[in-house]
Formats: C-alpha cells, sequence, structure tokens
C-alpha cells in the first residue's frame, strides 16, 4: 500500500481526485494540504474539510489547513479569466455549499508536510494538484524534504501543447512561477503529467451515469458536485465533457502501468510579459541524460476511466 500525501486547492477537479484516493484500497492517504490556488486558503481548507467529512472513511487523513489570497493575476490581458473562477462555482465545490466543522487544532500544510515526511523517510508520495507553494515552503522549512520524499508527482505544465490559463501557461504553473520552477527544475527526482496527456482523459455524460449508481457517500457527492462542472464546461469552454486531469494525475501513482514517461530538463519562466509560467521542457537527446523530471508523455485514457469507474462501483 503506498503512503500518500495529497496537496491541493479544490476545485471540482481536485475534489474528484480526492474521493478516489480515500477510497481505493492501494493507497494509503496520510494527509490532504490544502493550498491558496484557484480558491483562497480558508475556502481550500474549508472544502477539504467538507471532502472528508461527507465521505467519512474509515480512516481519516491529517487535514492541513492554509491561508491567503486566491492567487489571480489580472496583470495581463491574455488570461483567461473563467479557468481561475467561474469553472469550479462561487465555493469552489460548484455551486454547492457542503457544512464542514471548524477543526479544532488546526496545524498548517506545510507543518503536517513536513511531519509526515520526516515521520515516514523515503515512503512518502506527495502529489501535488494546486500550485506549489506548500511544496517550497516545506523545502525552505526543512532543507531535506525533496530528497526525503519517496516521490513527487506535480499535476502541471505543457510540455508540446499550448496552455490553459493563457496561450503558453497551465494553470498550476502561471498561479506561482517562482515555485514551479524551484520545485520542477531542481536536481531531486520527479514526475511531471502535463497538459499534452491529461488533455486526453475526459469525463462524459454518458459515463456520468456508471459513477453514480449507488447509494454510497461518495455517489451522493458527485451527483451533486460533477452536473456542475459540465455545465460550466458547456458554458464557458464549449464541450459537452469535464477534464480530469486531476484523475489522470492520480492514475500516475496508483496505477502507473496506464503511463509511459520520459526524462527530460525541465523549467519555468518566471518573467515574461506572455510566458510567465510557461513550462520549457529541453528534448533534445544529448541532454536527457542528467534529466532529473520524468515527464508523462502517454497515457491510456480508457484506462484511466476504468480506474475512476472502478473505484466508485465497488466502494
Amino acid at each position: 500500500m503506498r503512503k500518500l500525501i495529497i496537496d491541493l486547492d479544490p476545485g471540482i477537479g481536485d475534489a474528484l481526485a480526492a474521493v478516489l484516493a480515500l477510497l481505493d484500497p492501494r493507497l494509503d492517504l496520510l494527509a490532504l494540504t490544502p493550498c491558496a490556488g484557484c480558491v483562497t486558503g480558508s475556502v481550500a481548507t474549508r472544502n477539504v474539510q467538507a471532502i472528508v467529512a461527507h465521505l467519512d472513511p474509515p480512516k481519516w487523513p491529517r487535514l492541513g489547513s492554509a491561508r491567503g489570497p486566491a492567487q489571480l493575476i489580472d496583470a495581463s490581458p491574455n488570461v483567461f479569466e473563467p479557468l481561475l473562477g467561474e469553472l469550479h462555482g462561487p465555493t469552489g465545490l460548484g455551486d454547492i455549499e457542503f457544512p464542514a466543522a471548524q477543526l479544532h487544532n488546526p496545524h498548517d500544510s506545510v507543518k503536517v508536510l513536513v511531519d509526515l515526511v520526516r515521520a515516514h523517510p523515503h515512503e512518502v508520495t506527495l502529489l501535488t494538484l494546486g500550485p506549489l507553494g506548500n511544496v517550497i515552503a516545506a523545502a525552505e522549512r526543512a532543507p531535506d524534504f525533496l530528497e526525503s520524499l519517496g516521490g513527487l508527482v506535480v499535476c502541471g505544465g505543457a510540455i508540446s501543447v499550448g496552455g490553459d490559463v493563457t496561450a503558453a501557461a497551465e494553470t498550476n504553473m502561471f498561479l506561482n512561477p517562482e515555485a514551479a520552477r524551484y520545485v520542477v527544475a531542481g536536481k531531486h527526482a520527479k514526475t511531471l503529467v502535463p497538459l499534452d496527456v491529461t488533455n486526453k482523459a475526459v469525463l462524459t455524460l454518458e459515463q456520468f451515469p456508471k459513477i453514480t449508481a449507488t447509494d454510497s457517500p461518495a455517489s451522493q457527492f458527485l451527483s451533486k458536485l460533477l452536473p456542475v462542472s459540465f455545465r460550466t464546461h458547456r458554458q464557458l469552454l464549449g464541450i459537452e465533457s469535464i477534464r480530469i486531469a486531476e484523475v489522470v494525475a492520480l492514475a500516475v501513482v496508483a496505477r502507473p502501468q496506464l503511463v509511459r514517461s520520459q526524462p527530460m530538463p525541465v523549467s519555468v519562466e518566471t518573467e515574461g510579459e506572455l510566458t510567465r509560467g510557461a513550462t520549457v521542457a529541453d528534448r533534445r537527446p544529448q541532454f536527457a541524460g542528467g534529466a532529473s523530471t520524468e515527464v508523462v508523455t502517454e497515457i491510456d485514457p480508457q484506462g484511466v476511466i476504468d480506474y475512476l469507474v472502478e473505484i466508485l462501483r465497488t466502494n
């Protein structure tokens, strides 16, 4: 059973991945650590609490807490604003207020990350679904943090395709490019799951009944959440399906046989007026030998959907 921490800024896609991780018997979900990103830190904290409380799993993960504003950058006219807010609804979890009790003794997400990795050196895989501010803060607090991970999987970036929030940049890289560069370009081992592959996996309206057909708490939760996402994807993006990048990233951890990757030197642009947050990968073969980033280049889209359906229909 793989020990896992998910760092996230839910967000409907993040919520779906968190539900799967809580239910997957092959994963030991140690913690959910919220961060400010597409939503504020306090909203991310509330949403993480709401997800876990609604499912009420036999073993609750540790829950971090976050502060800070939503990391919206409005200086560029090229930013696709709906992706940073409207796509996830006013609460981040659609337009539904899921109840969540206040944590009695909250610990900030960075402390939770550092404490758990110290307690389980080289055993914990960290999956990041939001901007990378918590990761860089953990590395500053504990200089051996990144080297002590058992794995680091980063959902973000765009290698051979355009960005989503701007023409050049993927959202998670764009919202905190300085942290992204530190994490992605560092010498520690990590896996990057870019838009190139996550765009290939979508959940359709025809597949929706397969994952909401039971009376389980997860099905009830998603039957309220996902219709909002179908509606906003249709209204704002003009597509009749939901992009499930976060589920693809989770599958990289939980079902690695569904993906293929190759090593590349990777960095992130931090200053360009038009290219801020752009992911730059050197695909020249003569430079691949010293690369510390495995970039996922192929996925089995149907396998990802099958994984999602399998977990939700058996819990």
